[in-house]
């Protein structure tokens, strides 16, 4: 049995698509021969209740029709076990679906799936919180935390760069200390307090390379390589800042001044106060310190 889970909203759809969209889930599996469901959210947390739901019945693959929150929900709840994500890209960004290669029309992306054998890629963790493709803390959590909340236009790529274009003129960087854990931290001791506090406009955790729509903030990073990219953007200027921005698109971002890559397994993230920090695009408050760590191999995806 196939459980598809469809975001009514992801990308700023509107509602009366979600309709079009089961009629057609519903046809593509009748084409396979595949017994399925289909479901509609009606909430944010729904599509993980769903998820939940749906192991307990025994899916063989249950499919996220949406954006990388959508995605991150169904999987938090796939994770650690052996029944596959699909994935049918419907969202703003949708980093994870672009890098793992899956189509963008949702006819050929469901019947891929449904076809496709499992493959195992790794998942993140931030402050208790599963990532598929991006986590962090600065500027792109603050524009998640505005975005998730925006109640004046549609949800989608114009209302993320609209908050992004008017946040990067008033945004003020805070000071982070980053630190890989040590090895004696797990024996009760913390060598961290000789390490400065710095400014960042950005400290990301990337699992995959690219935000989304094709902007690669981590260009080495890799799904199934036990690591996670660290990368933390020290702000000189924000004219440099936005001087910058192009190289996203093209992969230089390595070349920017201020901008340090290393790759890790565990780290810690300390500021002088709570941090808002975001999952894959979705905003959480944290404290003043948040733990990071990789779990190779943890999630199954099934992609052509």
């Amino acid at each position: 049995m196939t459980v598809i889970i469809i975001n009514p909203i992801s990308g700023g759809a509107r509602r009366g698509e979600a309709r079009r969209e089961a009629e057609l889930a519903s046809a593509v599996l009748a084409a396979a021969g595949e017994r399925g469901d289909v479901h509609v959210t009606e909430r944010k947390g729904h599509a993980r209740e769903i998820a939940a739901a749906a192991l307990g019945r025994g899916a063989r693959l249950v499919v996220a029709w949406g954006g990388d929150g959508t995605v991150n929900e169904v999987a938090s709840e796939l994770v650690f076990g052996r029944t596959p994500l699909g994935i049918v890209p419907r969202g703003s960004g949708n980093g994870l679906a672009r890098e793992l290669g899956i189509a963008r029309r949702p006819e050929r992306a469901l019947t891929e799936a449904l076809a496709a054998t499992p493959r195992a890629i790794d998942a993140g963790e931030l402050g208790g919180r599963t990532f598929f493709n991006m986590a962090g803390v600065g500027f792109h959590a603050h524009v998640a935390s505005l975005f998730d909340r925006d109640l004046v236009g549609r949800r989608g790529l114009a209302t993320y760069v609209r908050i992004s274009l008017r946040e990067l003129m008033v945004y003020r960087s805070a000071a982070y200390r980053v630190a890989d854990a040590p090895t004696g931290a797990r024996q009760g001791r913390d060598d961290r307090g000789s390490m400065p506090f710095r400014r960042a406009l950005v400290v990301a955790l990337a699992n995959s390379p690219q935000f989304g729509n094709g902007a690669r903030i981590a260009p080495s990073a890799r799904l199934d390589d036990g690591k996670l990219d660290l990368v933390v953007f020290e702000e000189g200027s924000r004219l440099a800042t936005v001087l910058a921005l192009p190289r996203l698109f093209i992969g230089g971002v390595r070349g920017v001044r201020g901008v340090s890559m290393r790759q890790v397994e565990r780290v810690t993230i300390e500021s002088d106060g709570p941090m808002t920090f975001h999952v894959d695009g979705e905003p959480v408050q944290g404290g003043a310190r948040l733990d990071a760590r990789v779990h190779p191999a943890a999630l199954n995806v099934c992609v052509r």
